[in-house]
């Protein structure tokens, strides 16, 4: 879709990526278990906060892919938050060759900072793999709709996966 789409001119379009988004929010949540203070409401608020204002979209995918990226601004920002509230502590590794089996809202305040960092470069470095990450683990989008939302194959998915939790893991044990 080459169009861009106007949020605040289209009620509908705004409902149905509103629900894209609480979508994706909630599979992150559920798949964190119980995870410490999320709620999905609340991350979507905020999301949305950052987002609504834009009316640039390209495309659903286009929007998707902005929301991950958002979606893990968020979760961090909470993270300091709550880290300037209370310092201390070790700061444990993150499983990032699990990643698959382990959510954002699992990792302490620490190690989702670290995160967050070690994304930035990876941003700098590689700004589509870094898209990549945000879709598959801070969204927790599947391999087929990382791959739909951006325009890639499931196959690019899943070697760029692989190399992103390579760098991932190798950045933060440097660290």
């Amino acid at each position: 879709m080459t169009a861009n789409l106007k949020i605040e001119g289209s009620d509908t379009l705004v409902g149905a990526l509103y629900q894209d988004l609480r979508k994706a929010a909630h599979r992150e949540l559920r798949r964190a278990g119980s995870p410490q203070t999320w709620q999905t409401t609340a991350i979507i608020n905020e999301t949305w906060l950052k987002l609504h204002t834009r009316d640039d979209w390209e495309s659903r995918e286009h929007f998707i892919r902005t929301a991950s990226t958002a979606m893990r601004h968020v979760m961090i920002d909470a993270a300091r938050a709550r880290l300037a509230l209370r310092r201390g502590g070790g700061v444990p590794s993150l499983p990032i060759e699990a990643a698959d089996d382990v959510a954002a809202g699992d990792l302490d305040d620490d190690t989702l900072i670290r995160l967050g960092e070690t994304l930035g470069e990876l941003a700098e470095l590689d700004p589509d793999l870094a898209r990549l990450v945000d879709c598959r683990y801070f969204a927790g989008l599947t391999e087929a709709e990382t791959a739909r939302v951006l325009d890639i194959s499931d196959r690019t998915v899943r070697r760029r996966w692989v190399q992103a939790r390579a760098w991932i893991h190798r950045s933060m044990l440097e660290q």
